[in-house]
C-alpha cells in the first residue's frame, strides 16, 4: 500500500512568510499511523536514532522508501524552486522528547530542505507543538503552529531566518526526519553524531 498523499501535497501552497515553508496534515491517514506505531522503534530516550537500525519488518521503512522516491523528491523540487537530484539524503527517528527540546533555531547551513512527517496518533499537550517563528528570540512570535500528529508533514526551506522552535514537552513524540544536505561530508558528519547520541546500536519494535 502507499502511505504519503502526493496528491495533496501538489495541492498544497508553500508559505512564503517568514520563510518558504508548506504545512500538509494527514500526508499519512490513520491506517497507515497505526500500522506505523505498531511496529514503530522503542525509542525511550531523546536524541535522533539513524535508521540504519530499524528492522526490515518495521512500517516506517515502507514510509521512508516512499520519500527517498522519486516522485516526492520532484515535487517538493518544484514547490521550492530547488535542484535536489544528486544531492544526499540523511534520515533521522524521534521517539521522546526532553525537556530541553525545541530550543529556537535554524537548522544547520549544510542541510536544503527539512522535512519533518509526525506520527503520534493524537496530541493534547500544549509543549511540542513546532511553531514557524518570525524570528529567533520569541517562541510566541509565530505565523503559524504544526500539529504533531495525524501524519503532518512540514517542509521548509533552510535560511539563516527558518526560525523555528516549541515550548518545552517531556515524554514519548514520534516523528521522522528527512534532510537534502549540501555534501556527503556534511551527511557523514551529523550520521555520526546521530550515532553517537542513540542510546542503542539497534532498535527494537515497541
Amino acid at each position: 500500500m502507499s502511505h504519503l498523499k502526493l496528491d495533496a501535497l501538489s495541492a498544497t501552497k508553500v508559505e512564503t512568510e517568514p520563510y518558504q515553508y508548506l504545512m500538509l496534515p494527514g500526508f499519512i491517514d490513520a491506517a497507515s499511523i497505526a500500522r506505523i506505531n505498531a511496529t514503530y522503534p522503542n525509542i525511550e530516550k531523546g536524541g535522533s536514532y539513524p535508521i540504519e537500525s530499524l528492522d526490515s519488518t518495521m512500517a516506517i521503512k515502507e514510509v521512508i522508501a516512499e520519500l527517498d522516491g522519486a516522485a516526492f523528491e520532484k515535487l517538493i523540487e518544484e514547490k521550492f524552486d530547488v535542484a535536489l537530484a544528486g544531492r544526499p539524503k540523511m534520515y533521522s527517528l524521534r521517539g521522546y522528547t526532553r525537556a530541553k527540546d525545541g530550543s529556537i533555531h535554524t537548522d544547520s547551513r549544510d542541510k536544503i530542505i527539512t522535512v519533518l512527517l509526525y506520527l503520534n496518533e493524537t496530541w493534547q499537550q500544549p509543549g511540542g507543538r513546532l511553531r514557524i517563528l518570525r524570528s529567533g528570540t520569541n517562541v510566541d512570535d509565530f505565523v503559524a503552529e504544526v500539529p504533531p500528529d495525524n501524519g503532518t508533514l512540514l517542509v521548509f526551506k533552510r535560511s539563516d531566518t527558518s526560525w523555528h522552535g516549541h515550548h518545552p514537552f517531556e515524554g514519548p513524540r514520534r516523528s521522522l526526519q528527512m534532510n537534502w544536505m549540501t555534501s556527503e561530508g556534511s551527511k557523514g558528519f551529523h550520521a555520526i553524531r546521530h550515532k553517537l547520541s542513540a542510546a542503542v546500536k539497534k532498535l527494537t519494535a515497541a
